[in-house]
């Protein structure tokens, strides 16, 4: 059988097994996976299709149902199931759109964040690597007594321009998160940007020095309401409402302006009344909001302490099945512009990590099992570059107790977090590439390695364990 008649055949297979042409909405394809949006998810036999020839692996997230196939196979069977089925040319991101419209009002507000977030993402990324570039260059005892630029003084400039590079992104985070949102939101994204220059206006007082007393803001008023004249450096949840604010005014005065004044009129009023709504209502509100989640954060870890780290870290990959780990990007940004470090981070690295871990151990319970391999071994590598989904749709839900395994193993990591003090300089990345944003102090390089590999070894020992011993026998030999 050549390979265009295999390809066929395991199409026919596939759709025979998810109700139907009928059923079938969108799909595309990513990296390894085939993506495949239902009308009704239910239809999908899943033992079915996750015994399909070449097929490693099947589940659904995000609403889509996706099964992988892996690297350079999935595009080739995508070419010929999307001949079959009808639907060729279409994109990842049409995908995501039609699996979009399937989600509840919750689903998809949590989902509009992440997609703020996701836009400016390269951005912040270069930025905190950037900044963990500087730490290493800086930071004395990693390579010897002395630091890099210590032992080689001619990198010294080097290290202070990638300071100020990294440091740069930071001071504006405000502005390029309304300028996202504004343009998730429907709104013109200049307006967005107009927006975030008002929050750091220098003729506003600096809202870290306003905070420390260091200077008295000027108070006007403006139609009867007295206004503090102070910015919003930091404002991360403020500048996430006011996109949306602004991007809503935006419509709403482009249907009600007429067209003969329209250009000039309503980019007028969306800036006037937005800033208006800026320093009156959503300023503070935002501020208050804020303040509650830094300060319940820091409550949480300072109450209970390692137990509040080995909490979350144990529970973080239950979060992300649920799909509400995309809020969290924004919490860490503010916990970043509040303290300037992120605890968060690395409790999901190691929670990715423990999942990677009980991947392994379900691989030495299976290993003579050819089609184990083939799901876990690349299940497992992802999840050395932050990517947990292959280890937990792939492997690990499915056979519940791996879950667990490594959800107690990620636990036990972050009690290890919360003792070596680590932290993250940004957010945005685990993983092998999230050592590049960690934290210098306490020894953190060191620290983000050794709670890495506890992470792995407990994922993979606890797994092994319960499938030796509480199953007592029952996994294939």
């Amino acid at each position: 059988m050549g390979k265009q008649e295999r390809y066929l055949k395991i199409s026919e297979e596939i759709i025979q097994n998810i109700g139907g042409k009928d059923n079938i909405q969108g799909v595309a394809h990513c990296a390894t996976r085939l993506r495949i949006v239902l009308d009704d998810n239910i239809k999908a036999k899943m033992d079915k299709l996750d015994n399909i020839e070449l097929v490693k692996g099947v589940f659904i997230v995000g609403d889509q149902l996706q099964i992988i196939f892996g690297a350079g196979l999935v595009t080739e069977v995508y070419e010929v199931f999307s001949k079959l089925v009808g639907i060729e040319n279409m994109s990842l991101s049409d995908v995501k759109s039609k699996s979009a419209q399937k989600l509840n009002p919750l689903q998809r507000g949590i989902k509009s964040l992440s997609d703020v977030f996701i836009d400016i993402m390269p951005g912040i990324l270069a930025a905190a690597l950037l900044m963990g570039l500087s730490g290493l260059l800086g930071q004395a005892g990693l390579f010897g007594e002395k630091s890099i630029i210590q032992m080689y003084p001619a990198l010294s400039g080097v290290n202070r321009f990638v300071s100020i590079v990294s440091s740069s992104v930071f001071s504006i985070l405000p502005l390029i998160v309304v300028y996202s949102a504004t343009r998730r939101y429907g709104g013109k994204p200049v307006l967005g940007l107009v927006i975030g220059a008002v929050m750091l206006n220098s003729n506003l007082a600096d809202a870290y020095e306003a905070a420390k007393g260091a200077v008295n803001p000027d108070i006007i008023n403006v139609i009867g309401l007295n206004i503090k004249l102070v910015g919003f450096q930091g404002g991360i949840i403020i500048a996430l409402m006011m996109g949306f604010v602004v991007a809503k005014l935006d419509t709403f005065f482009d249907r009600k302006v007429h067209n003969s004044v329209k250009l000039l009129v309503s980019p007028m009023l969306t800036v006037f009344v937005a800033s208006f709504l800026l320093f009156t209502i959503i300023g503070p509100v935002g501020r208050a909001l804020a303040s509650g989640v830094t300060m319940g954060l820091l409550w949480i870890t300072q109450s209970f302490g390692i137990f509040g780290y080995m909490f979350f870290a144990g529970v973080q990959q239950i979060i992300v099945i649920t799909g509400i780990h995309h809020i969290l990007g924004a919490i860490e940004s503010q916990l970043l512009a509040d303290t300037g470090t992120n605890f968060l981070n690395p409790l999901m690295s190691v929670a990715v990590a423990a999942q990677g871990g009980a991947v392994l151990g379900y691989l030495a319970l299976h290993w003579k099992d050819i089609k184990i391999r083939e799901l876990a071994i690349p299940a497992f590598t992802s999840t050395l570059f932050g990517i947990s989904e292959p280890a937990i749709f792939g492997v690990n839900l499915r056979n519940k107790f791996p879950l667990v395994a490594g959800c107690l193993g990620a636990a036990i990591a972050g009690g290890y977090v919360y003792i070596s003090k680590l932290v993250s300089m940004g957010f945005g990345t685990t993983g092998v590439p999230g050592f590049a944003i960690a934290s210098s102090a306490n020894k953190g390089y060191v620290n983000y390695i050794i709670a890495h590999c506890i992470a792995i070894s407990c994922g993979a020992l606890f797994t092994i364990l319960y499938g030796k011993i509480i199953l007592k026998g029952k996994v294939s030999k």
